[in-house]
């Protein structure tokens, strides 16, 4: 039985037979089988958690982090990186996710099937590779293991955590669950990767050792919402090679960052989503008069005060959860909070200090705002190994160096532009005449009305991906038709307000209209009337995603008796033409409460189709 088969239907088999340890045997013999790099990244699996979606990018900087992947005659560590992960994926020792199977170029994250994670723990801990810290488990450890993960059901005390293990020895922690105070030490000094990502109850004291950790070279703070400052101490980690803080309250880097010469990623943004707003709006309760600067200032920073004397108040004003101190309010308050009620600056970017362009090394940066210091765009345009760069802030005085500083930027992939409040984008990116030929991502979130003259099918060749957000696009059909001229465009993502107008109806025609496109979603995207797919059009469409609000869909006149009102409605807005699409595998639902007659309409369809996908309800 091959592999791949064995994995999907392993399930099954283990209820059908009873000789689990001849399986067990035979997926132990195909571990035995692989070469030792593979057998190392194979093993560095074991830190993760049962049923955890794992994300290519999250894994790959992470070996390259401990040493196992290094550039090899002409490709970069990350190359080789991205090779191992997919030799893995060939040889089904893991899975790729349901979702990345449709990215156009490769797998974005995988899983591992849980009889293939009992050999890659039981393994892991006879080398002492890896040990787990969770509940139940045997805490008499040799004290050697180089990777410790700490599951979120651990509930031990710092005395058990220290006598478990040799911190000293350790070279990786993943957090997964409720932050403890003592699971960051000065004892760590061989500690190369830190990864905290979605730990809960992290407050910025807590990091007050991460100074010493000197052969750091992974640091994520990846969706710590209690983190709202990196200390100063940063700029002694001179390996590090990686900084996530995405999903924090972070608006601005230290100064110090600058000294870490061997950073290559640098991934920040806040959790703003609205993008025609600088910062939130006013909550209803305030009183009409006290809608101003000075009133609200006044009152934050009294609010604070108070916060100060108790720090426990700071949980149900902030929502911090945590074991918050009264310097974790002053930081709190000093560097995110009215920062931004005097700027007006959300949180949906960083700040980067004067001296950034030092850092040659940087192949992932952002997002960065721009909206208060126009000379970051210059210092940005000198970093001319950039491959992803993402940018907000942006408006009619920063537009003009912002498009010379992108066409600068050969090398560049994947770009992010998004604006900060009204009016937008609009008229902000004409200036960029040449985009870099070998861009593959785009993301444009603000209010555009009408796409740039440079999105076309001749200046972006390589054109991979493109979301819109909130850009109110008011000439649809010319929009779809320049968006269908392009390429090798393989994912379209259309999202909340990205068109505009009493009625949008989209139509795709047949010809050299997307002839790459594999995923197309509507979330959104306005005043959706209908979406028709004429015979032939997007022959390589696999994933039709659709979602909107809980209510749109839901017709009360309409019911499942009445047919001929049925018939009625879904010729007014429903999707047509989903039989002759020759490729699509799925269609996916989500968000709304859709009603049966919507339902049955697109069943009817599909059923209709040769290739029989199936719908999908979320």
């Amino acid at each position: 039985m091959e592999w791949r088969k064995l994995n999907e239907n392993l399930s099954s088999e283990l209820e059908m037979i009873p000789e689990l340890d001849t399986i067990r045997t035979v997926l132990i013999k195909s571990y035995n089988g692989l070469p030792y790099h593979l057998k190392a990244c194979f093993l560095y699996l074991a830190i993760f958690p049962e049923d955890c979606k794992i994300s290519l990018t999250r894994l790959v900087r992470r070996w390259i982090a401990e040493g196992y992947s290094r550039e090899v005659r002409g490709k970069s560590a990350h190359e080789v990186a991205e090779s191992y992960f997919m030799d893995l994926i060939s040889r089904s020792m893991i899975l790729p996710s349901q979702l990345s199977s449709h990215s156009r170029k490769k797998i974005d994250s995988c899983q591992v099937h849980d009889i293939i994670r009992d050999i890659s723990i039981s393994k892991s801990a006879e080398e002492n590779l890896v040990f787990r810290l969770e509940e139940g488990c045997s805490l008499n450890n040799q004290g050697t293991t180089r990777h410790l993960s700490v599951s979120s059901n651990w509930k031990g005390t710092q005395s058990e955590f220290e006598c478990t293990v040799d911190l000293s020895r350790v070279r990786s922690i993943t957090i997964f669950g409720k932050w403890k105070p003592f699971f960051i030490s000065d004892k760590m000094r061989l500690l190369r990767v830190l990864d905290l990502e979605g730990t809960s109850g992290l407050v910025d004291h807590h990091l007050k050792h991460i100074g010493k950790l000197f052969h750091l070279r992974y640091l994520s703070l990846r969706g710590c919402h209690g983190i709202y400052h990196l200390p100063g101490s940063l700029g002694n980690l001179r390996q590090l090679q990686t900084l996530d803080v995405m999903g924090t309250n972070i608006i601005k880097l230290p100064k110090t960052i600058i000294k870490l010469r061997k950073l290559q990623h640098v991934r920040a943004r806040g959790v703003g989503s609205n993008d025609d707003c600088v910062y939130e709006e006013y909550p209803e309760e305030v009183p009409r008069i006290m809608r101003n600067k000075l009133c609200i200032l006044t009152s934050s920073s009294v609010g604070f005060c108070v916060a100060c004397c108790d720090p426990h108040l700071l949980k149900e004003c902030m929502d911090i959860d945590g074991d918050t101190n009264r310097r974790d309010v002053c930081t709190a308050c000093c560097c995110s909070y009215l920062p931004m009620q005097v700027t007006r600056r959300s949180r949906r970017g960083v700040a980067v200090p004067r001296g950034i362009h030092r850092l040659k090394a940087l192949h992932t940066l952002g997002v960065v705002n721009i909206s208060r210091r126009k000379a970051a765009v210059r210092e940005v345009a000198r970093l001319t190994g950039l491959r992803k760069l993402g940018v907000t802030g942006i408006n009619e005085t920063n537009s003009g160096e912002l498009c010379s500083a992108i066409s600068s930027l050969s090398s560049l992939e994947t770009l992010l532009m998004q604006s900060e409040g009204k009016p937008g984008l609009y008229g902000c990116l004409d200036d960029l005449s040449m985009p870099p030929k070998n861009l593959e991502s785009l993301k444009l979130y603000g209010n555009l009305v009408r796409l740039p003259a440079w999105i076309n099918g001749g200046l972006l060749q390589n054109l991979a991906k493109l979301k819109l957000r909130s850009s109110r696009i008011s000439d649809h059909d010319a929009a779809i038709k320049v968006l269908g001229s392009l390429p090798n465009l393989a994912i379209l993502r259309l999202r909340k307000e990205s068109l505009e107008g009493e009625e949008v109806r989209l139509r795709f025609c047949p010809g050299a209209s997307f002839p790459s496109l594999m995923v197309l979603e509507l979330s959104s995207p306005g005043k959706l009337k209908s979406v028709q797919f004429e015979k032939g059009a997007t022959p390589k469409l696999e994933l039709l995603q659709y979602y909107d609000q809980p209510d749109h869909g839901k017709n009360d006149v309409i019911s499942k008796e009445n047919d001929d009102q049925f018939e009625e409605a879904s010729s007014v807005w429903l999707f047509s033409g989903l039989a002759s699409l020759g490729s699509l595998k799925k269609v996916l639902l989500e968000g709304g409460n859709y009603e049966h007659y919507f339902v049955r309409n697109l069943r009817s369809q599909l059923e209709l189709n040769q290739n029989r996908p199936f719908l999908k309800m979320d």
